[in-house]
């Protein structure tokens, strides 16, 4: 079967879920869905088992550009000017296998004002803090052990199995700015891309960065351009305030 996106009636007059898609995605993919296409809120819909009957009257029937399967979603996009781009989820509700489809208008609708969860820990977490770092971050309000150690390079350090694993250099403005100057960064980004996952977090915005040695702001902006094109393993993050 061509990659085309298809819609028919569900034979089975019982059905809570009057409509079958074809999706052309793993061989082949066929859901039971509540609409014909998610236009007022999200749909939510079933895979149906049955084989795809070429002899159904379909009720659309659209070239496909894209479908995708992305971990627990699948990607689709029409070859339309309207009504073309959605998603599928892969979710469950109360226990059994649920697929919500949706737009991105329907998805925010879904969730009005809705806001980024807080994070969790995966499982414990254990963070070295170099012995030379004067004013450690204290992690307040996270289930996080610290221990102070001695780190080969970086400010902190993941731990595991009583291995550095991951480690952040921790900066100011002023010591990023005076680093920068003086030619030391580079050797500190050396020492950081061994350790293969790592960091520099500035507290601090970017373009106050150019206020910090006057005249020299713009001179500043480009070597730092420069290593982190060096060093593209060793990101460089803005954090803003402490």
């Amino acid at each position: 079967m061509s990659a085309r996106f298809r819609v028919a009636r569900n034979p089975d007059p019982n059905s809570s879920l009057p409509y079958l898609i074809w999706l052309p995605v793993d061989g082949g993919l066929v859901v039971k869905a509540k609409e014909t296409w998610p236009r007022a809120a999200r749909v939510f819909c079933a895979q149906d088992v049955r084989p795809w009957d070429e002899s159904r009257e379909l009720l659309d029937d659209v070239g496909v550009k894209l479908c995708r399967r992305r971990g627990a979603a699948i990607d689709l996009i029409l070859d339309r000017p309207k009504l073309s781009r959605s998603q599928f989820i892969f979710t469950n509700v109360r226990g059994r296998p649920a697929i919500w489809w949706q737009t991105q208008q329907t998805a925010q609708a879904a969730n009005p004002g809705a806001r980024i969860p807080k994070g969790r820990s995966s499982g414990p977490l254990t963070i070295a803090v170099d012995t030379r770092e004067k004013y450690g971050w204290r992690f307040a309000d996270r289930p996080v052990t610290l221990e102070r150690r001695t780190l080969p390079t970086g400010d902190y350090g993941a731990i595991a199995s009583d291995t550095v694993v991951a480690v952040v250099e921790r900066k100011t403005l002023a010591n990023l700015a005076a680093s920068l100057s003086d030619g030391s960064l580079v050797f500190q980004l050396q020492r950081l891309a061994e350790v293969g996952r790592s960091a520099i977090v500035v507290e601090g915005d970017y373009p106050n960065l150019f206020r910090t040695q006057p005249g020299r702001g713009s001179w500043l902006g480009d070597m730092l351009g420069r290593l982190a094109v060096r060093y593209p393993e060793v990101p460089i993050i803005f954090a803003g305030s402490r």
